[in-house]
C-alpha cells in the first residue's frame, strides 16, 4: 500500500482516517464549520428542551415534581447555551473533543432525570428519547465515537430508570430496548456513512490540490525554461548583448518606426582590430576577456535606446535610433576613446585595445540588410585607412 493510500484509509468502525495526522488535518479543516453549526444546533435543541416545561405544567400543575423539573431544564438549557457559547468561539474536534462531548451528556443526563418525576408519561418519553438519539448522531455536530457513548448513555440510562421508576414490565422493557438498540443503529450507520462520506471528499480535495500544486509548479518550471532558452536565444551568453537573430528583429522594428516618423536611423558596424593576433597569442580565454571589456565598454558608452549585438566572432553592430550624422560621429568617436582606455588584467595589461567603427544612415533604402551592407564597407575602408578610426557613409 502506498503512502497516499495509507493516509487516505478510513476505519470502518469510527469512520475516522487510521492516520492520525490526516485525521487531524481534516478536523482542522472543518473548525470553523463545526463551531457555528455546534453553536446554532445547541441553542435550537436547548429552546426545544425548554418548551417542554408547557407539557410538565399540564402533567404535574402546581406542584414541587414541576418546580424540580423546571429547575433542572433552567440547569440542563443554562449549561448547554454556555457550552455553545464556549464552542461557538474554541471549539475544536482536533485539540477540544471533550467540550463537544459534555453538552451531549447534560442533554442526555436531563432527560434522563425526567423519568422519576414523571413515571406517567413514560410512552411520551420514549418518542423524546428516540428523537434526541437522531439528533445526537446527525443534528449536533459531532464525532461518531462522542455521538456514540452520549447516545448509548442515554439509552441504557433511560432504561434502567424506565425499570426503576415507572414499574414497567418485562416485555415492555425488552421493547423499549429493541426499540432504543434499532434508533442507535440507524442513527450510527447513518453518522457512519456520513463521516466517511465527508473524509473521502476531504481526501478527493486534497489530492486535487496536491495536484493542481504539482501542475502549477509544472508550469513555472516549464516557464523557467522557457525564459532561459529565450535568453539563450536573444542574449550572447559571452558578451551579454544580443544574439545576431534577436538584434537583426530589434533592427529592423526601429528602422520602420524611423522610415513612418521620418525620423533619423543609423548602424555602427565595430571590428576589434588585431584580434586574431591577440588569439594566436594569448589564446581564446584571453581573446574572450578582451570581447567582455569592449562589449561592457560598448554598453556603458551608449545611450539607453541604442542597441547592441554581436555579429559573431570580434564583430559588433550598434543601431541608433533618432540619430543622424553628426551625432552618430560623435558617438562613434567617443565610444573609440573609451575602447582605448581599457585596462586588461595581466598577463594582457601590455595589450593595446581598439576599434574600427563603419557608420551608415538611413537614406531611401527600406531594407536594414543594405545598411548593414554600407556600414560593413566602411568598417573595410577604416580598416584599410589604418584601424582605430570611424568612417562614415555619404
Amino acid at each position: 500500500m502506498s503512502l497516499k493510500q495509507k493516509q487516505c484509509d478510513i476505519h470502518w468502525l469510527t469512520g475516522q482516517f487510521k492516520e492520525i495526522q490526516q485525521e487531524l488535518s481534516y478536523r482542522e479543516s472543518i473548525q470553523l464549520r463545526v463551531r457555528r453549526e455546534s453553536r446554532l444546533a445547541l441553542v435550537l435543541v436547548s429552546f426545544i428542551f425548554a418548551m417542554f416545561a408547557i407539557t410538565d405544567y399540564n402533567l404535574l400543575g402546581d406542584s414541587t415534581e414541576f418546580y424540580i423539573l423546571i429547575s433542572m431544564r433552567v440547569i440542563v438549557v443554562s449549561t448547554c447555551v454556555i457550552f455553545a457559547l464556549i464552542i461557538g468561539r474554541v471549539g475544536s474536534f482536533s485539540r477540544k473533543p471533550l467540550l463537544h462531548a459534555l453538552p451531549l451528556w447534560v442533554l442526555a443526563a436531563g432527560i434522563i432525570s425526567i423519568v422519576p418525576l414523571r413515571p406517567e408519561s413514560l410512552y411520551t418519553q420514549i418518542t423524546a428519547v428516540v428523537v434526541a438519539i437522531m439528533a445526537f448522531y446527525l443534528l449536533i455536530p459531532s464525532l461518531l465515537t462522542i455521538a456514540s457513548w452520549a447516545s448509548g448513555f442515554l439509552s441504557i440510562g433511560f432504561i434502567v430508570a424506565s425499570v426503576a421508576y415507572a414499574d414497567v414490565s418485562a416485555p415492555t422493557a425488552t421493547r423499549l430496548v429493541l426499540l432504543l438498540i434499532m434508533a442507535n443503529i440507524v442513527g450510527y450507520c447513518a453518522l457512519l456513512r456520513l463521516e466517511i462520506l465527508q473524509r473521502k471528499q476531504f481526501s478527493l480535495l486534497n489530492e486535487e490540490r496536491d495536484q493542481n500544486l504539482a501542475l502549477q509548479r509544472e508550469v513555472e518550471h516549464r516557464k523557467s525554461l522557457e525564459a532561459q532558452l529565450r535568453r539563450l536565444a536573444e542574449r550572447d551568453t559571452l558578451t551579454e548583448v544580443d544574439t545576431r537573430s534577436h538584434f537583426i528583429k530589434r533592427a529592423e522594428a526601429l528602422l520602420e518606426r524611423a522610415l513612418r516618423e521620418n525620423s533619423g536611423f543609423c548602424l555602427l558596424m565595430i571590428d576589434v582590430d588585431h584580434f586574431k593576433q591577440i588569439n594566436d597569442t594569448w589564446g581564446h580565454t584571453r581573446g574572450d576577456e578582451v570581447l567582455k571589456q569592449v562589449a561592457k565598454t560598448i554598453r556603458q558608452s551608449l545611450r539607453r535606446v541604442d542597441v547592441v549585438g554581436r555579429l559573431g566572432g570580434e564583430e559588433f553592430i550598434v543601431a541608433m535610433p533618432n540619430t543622424h550624422h553628426k551625432e552618430a560621429v560623435t558617438l562613434a568617436q567617443r565610444l573609440t576613446a573609451n575602447v582605448n582606455t581599457i585596462e586588461l588584467p595581466s598577463p594582457l595589461n601590455q595589450v593595446s585595445v581598439s576599434i574600427t567603427v563603419g557608420i551608415a544612415l538611413k537614406s531611401n533604402e527600406r531594407s536594414l540588410d543594405l545598411l548593414i551592407q554600407r556600414a560593413d564597407e566602411m568598417l573595410y575602408k577604416g580598416k584599410r585607412n589604418g584601424r582605430n578610426r570611424v568612417e562614415l557613409a555619404r
